[in-house]
């Protein structure tokens, strides 16, 4: 982040082959008011915090594709890194659902046909509404037309409305559209309503929402070593960076990605345990997963879990054995599921 809003605007490759259905999608770093890559100016463009790439942010991201395919400019979808609301008000900042890579990798498969990224900071944040119309909107994006749902809002203290957007880009000659948000069951798709489905261990209900397993991702770090010790060795993630679920133990599907150093990267099914070990005593919160079939070293490498189902909460045993039956069990299941 810079406060300044006098660093470059950079553009990178999308990186690991995720590209747009343009087949050349790139990413846009934006840390001013000024810079902005010619080819991706005059775009149709949408903004907004993207979190979770859910069916209502795909179904906006169509829409924006379709229009900017109608007038033969590129699709860009805008987002923030870090949240506004984690410098603004940190204390009520929502846990994200992605980092921000995959994002923008998810933008990127919904349509998008660039992503351009701000890297908030007081140079954005302080703009008015009007400010960032003029400066951002007009100027240094020449916005072809836009794209926004209906309760999209802009500008120092969420000052700007889509009525106002409206009106101002008719008065400019800019399309605008307000896309139909999208209901389920009576209710809105939203990134707030999958984090509480979340957070009540409705992981496959998230899943629906969200079009796929909600994921997670972690450094493997050193644990106990119990697991090894009993004949079922588990990895411990450590610097978790998007929304745990709740305490219990989950089938999900771990993928660790390759990298130069390692080589290909694996995928297997696993069952994973998040909560204390309250049948030995410790009640430190923990992420752990045993992954089903794999004999090998991970310590060091970043571990991604997609959940794919709750399995049962986590509680205390009488005894090992009886720990050791429930964990047997729970590794069929997860194979079964994963599979």
């Amino acid at each position: 982040m810079t406060g300044s809003g006098n660093g470059p605007t950079r553009r990178t490759g999308a990186g690991g082959g995720d590209e747009g259905r343009s087949g050349h999608a790139f990413v846009i770093t934006i840390e001013n008011l000024h810079d902005f890559p010619a080819e991706a100016r005059g775009a149709f463009v949408t903004v907004g915090n993207f979190d979770g790439v859910h069916r209502g942010h795909q179904r906006l991201i169509a829409r924006l594709r379709a229009r900017a395919d109608e007038a033969g400019v590129p699709a860009i979808a805008i987002t923030f890194d870090p949240h506004p609301a984690s410098l603004l008000r940190p204390d009520q900042a929502p846990v994200p659902l992605v980092w921000p890579e995959r994002e923008v990798r998810l933008l990127q498969e919904a349509g998008a046909t660039h992503v351009a990224v701000f890297r908030t900071g007081s140079w954005l944040l302080d703009l008015s509404a009007r400010e960032f119309y003029e400066r951002v909107i007009r100027r240094q994006l020449d916005a072809r037309g836009m794209v926004e749902g209906p309760n999209f809002a802009f500008g120092h203290d969420r000052q700007g409305s889509v009525d106002l957007l409206g009106r101002w880009c008719g008065e400019d000659g800019i399309v605008f559209e307000v896309a139909e948000p999208l209901r389920d069951g009576g209710e809105l798709i939203s990134s707030s309503r999958i984090r509480r489905e979340l957070r009540e261990g409705h992981v496959e209900e998230a899943a629906r929402l969200l079009t796929r397993p909600h994921r997670i991702r972690g450094i493997v770090t050193h644990g106990a070593g119990r697991g090894r010790g009993l004949g079922i060795p588990t990895i411990n993630l450590d610097e978790i960076d998007t929304l745990i679920p709740p305490d219990g133990v989950y089938a999900v599907r771990a993928c660790v990605p390759g990298d130069a150093r390692h080589g290909q990267g694996l995928v297997r099914a696993a069952a994973c345990n998040i909560g204390p070990n309250p049948t030995f005593g410790e009640q430190a919160r923990k992420v752990e997963a045993h992954l089903i079939d794999f004999e090998g070293d991970l310590y060091g490498r970043m571990v991604e879990l997609d959940f794919l189902a709750r399995l049962r909460p986590t509680r205390p045993f009488g005894g090992i054995e009886d720990l050791l039956e429930q964990i047997r069990a729970d590794i069929e299941r997860a194979r079964t599921i994963a599979s």
